[in-house]
């Protein structure tokens, strides 16, 4: 038997600090920021998080996991790791991760081009990054 269609997705970009959510269709092959939810003592809002689950009802999650440069593994690493397998075991979905290094850079760069935001707008970084990881995965599942 093979697992059900992924339609919608809901990613995530991981931090200590704050965690940006993206949506993003199979259909359409497109992401779109969400939200970006702030942490409490490096501890995700999981009951926002389960809030916007509820609502957009995603089939799958997509986690970035941020590798250093050169592929190695940092603290961060490992608590974004360990964040995607606490989301399978609350919300009983599959869950995706992808390597998103570069992704908080890109969304600045495409932030700063699009609206010429502040750097200090750390909100608006975090959840276009969940976007860019949301596309990325979309991207790398075209043609399977």
């Amino acid at each position: 038997m093979s697992d059900p269609p992924v339609r919608s997705v809901i990613g995530f970009d991981f931090g200590l600090k704050r965690i940006g959510l993206a949506t993003g269709q199979t259909i359409t092959g497109t992401a779109s920021p969400l939200i970006t939810l702030q942490a409490v003592n490096q501890t995700p809002d999981w009951e926002n998080i389960e809030r916007h689950i509820r609502q957009w009802k995603p089939d799958a999650l997509i986690v970035g996991i941020p590798y250093l440069l050169d592929g190695g593994e940092s603290d961060i690493t490992r608590a974004a790791r360990n964040f995607s397998k606490a989301l399978e075991q609350r919300f009983n979905l599959p869950v995706y991760t992808i390597d998103e290094s570069l992704s908080s850079f890109e969304a600045e760069q495409q932030l700063k081009q699009d609206m010429k935001i502040a750097k200090h707008n750390k909100h608006e970084i975090d959840k276009m990054a969940a976007a860019i990881i949301v596309q990325s995965w979309l991207n790398s599942q075209q043609g399977r």
